[in-house]
């Protein structure tokens, strides 16, 4: 699929899940960063996005400030959300992966705010919660948003299925490179490199019993985004 339209894609899934969330009373606000942490991943696509704002408006000289500021023991995944699902599916043995909440805040945070936020991942702006974080040490996301959080990840990752998943960080890293913006937008990346993730499409979606009926007319209209 042509960047373009994959662009175009994600724009439509973060507008209808912005309407979603938007039928929850949340006390997420402007400066409120708790859960902005060092641990975010993203997809190339969503990656590609941030990268090319950054070039967009002179500001790709950042990358390097943010990976000098960026935690040596922030998470690194060792496989993306559809591999989970899939494994998950056929009884096997999910890896053990570990996320250190001392890893600290995210590495773009400017004065408690975002600098990319309009372009921000779809890993940051799902993290929402009914009460201040800061307040009780703990985002309070009623179960429902979960199990469409992830669907939606698990959707943005097939959309992506021929990139990768990592750390927000890595993959600006990757993406700030020319030559593999080059080749991700010719579709020409090859195997992960150290540090990221091989996506895949979706084979399964992990959606709880309790919950399908209630998730089917989100899970229609995200499936019947087309461009």
């Amino acid at each position: 699929m042509e960047i373009n339209a994959k662009l175009a894609i994600l724009e439509r899934m973060v507008a209808l899940y912005d309407e979603f969330v938007e039928t929850f009373d949340l006390a997420c606000e402007k400066y409120c960063a708790h859960c902005c942490t060092a641990n975010v991943t993203m997809t190339t696509l969503e990656g590609y996005l941030v990268v090319d704002h950054l070039i967009q408006t002179g500001q790709l000289d950042q990358v390097a400030p943010i990976l000098q500021k960026a935690h040596p023991d922030r998470f690194v995944p060792q496989l993306s959300i559809n591999r989970m699902a899939d494994i998950c599916a056929r009884d096997g043995d999910l890896p053990d992966e570990t996320i250190d909440p001392d890893a600290g805040p995210c590495p773009v945070l400017i004065d408690q705010a975002c600098p990319f936020y309009a372009v921000r991942p779809f890993g940051c702006r799902c993290m929402v919660s009914a009460r201040n974080c800061g307040e009780i040490g703990y985002a309070d996301m009623d179960p429902f948003i979960l199990t469409v959080n992830d669907v939606f990840l698990q959707h943005l990752e097939h959309v992506d299925a021929q990139g990768y998943t990592g750390n927000f960080v890595d993959i600006i890293q990757f993406l700030a490179d020319a030559e593999n913006r080059q080749n991700y937008v010719a579709g020409r990346l090859g195997a992960a490199p150290s540090g990221l993730v091989a996506n895949q499409p979706v084979f399964v979606l992990m959606i709880p019993p309790e919950h399908r009926r209630r998730i089917q007319p989100l899970l229609d209209r995200m499936r019947a985004i087309q461009v």
